[in-house]
This record gives C-alpha cells, sequence and structure tokens, in this order.
C-alpha cells in the first residue's frame, strides 16, 4: 500500500513541480528551521544526498540557508515565502488526488480511510517527539 500511496503522491506533486524528497523537506521544514543532519535522519539520507536535494530548492528561492545564531559552525535550514507556498500548493494538489482516489468508496469508508492515515500521521509525530525529547 505505501509504495502505492507514495506513487499517487509523486505523480500530483509533478503538477507543482516537486518531487516527493522536496516535498518532504517542505513539510519537515513548516515545523522550524532545521540543521541539514537532522533534515539527513528524517529523510533516511546522508547527509551529503540532502545537501544536493536542498541546493535545488535554495536555487529555487524555497528555503534558506543561514549560519546560526548560537553555533557559527551550523547552518540552519528555512522555509521561505515562496517555499511555504509551494507546500501550500502541493498539499492541494495531493489532497485533491487523495479525494479523487478515496470518492470511488462509501462515506463510511471513506471516513475509516482519513481516520486511518490520521492515526498513522499521530504515531509519526509522537515517536518524532519522543526521539527528540532523547536526544
Amino acid at each position: 500500500m505505501v509504495p502505492r500511496l507514495a506513487r499517487i503522491t509523486e505523480r500530483a506533486l509533478d503538477k507543482v513541480g516537486l518531487t516527493l524528497p522536496q516535498y518532504r523537506v517542505l513539510a519537515f521544514l513548516s515545523l522550524g528551521p532545521s540543521a541539514g543532519v537532522a533534515l539527513a535522519e528524517w529523510l533516511t539520507v546522508s547527509p551529503p544526498s540532502v545537501s544536493a536535494l536542498v541546493d535545488g530548492l535554495v536555487t529555487r528561492g524555497l528555503v534558506a540557508r543561514e549560519r546560526s545564531r548560537t553555533d557559527r559552525r551550523r547552518v540552519e535550514h528555512t522555509l521561505t515565502a515562496a517555499g511555504r507556498e509551494a507546500l501550500i500548493d502541493a498539499d492541494g494538489v495531493v489532497g485533491e488526488r487523495l479525494d479523487e482516489l478515496l470518492a470511488v468508496l462509501s462515506t463510511k469508508r471513506r471516513r475509516a480511510a482519513l481516520d486511518g492515515l490520521a492515526a498513522v500521521a499521530e504515531a509519526f509525530d509522537v515517536q518524532r517527539a519522543r526521539r527528540l525529547a532523547s536526544s
């Protein structure tokens, strides 16, 4: 199921010129600034891979890189206003595609599917919060 859902999401994101990994970076940065190491960990990729991914987003003006004010060795990535708009657009096309997909189900089954997705998202958020609290 997950690979099929990822492919549906990728196709929807094509409409707004984003890849799934780029979308994930924008979504992560919508929670606040982040160092490249944290991005790499969240995306489960190597730091050089995340640097290349972020380079493209910086070039497009969707993400900004700035030296940390508290630690000059640390580079923080932040979502720009254009990045927020791109994320809103991406969320919109992904939501539309999910609505189209679920439209074939009864109202009860559609609600159950959405509730299930919300529960999975909540579990991810709880795990992330625990991981951040323990580090």
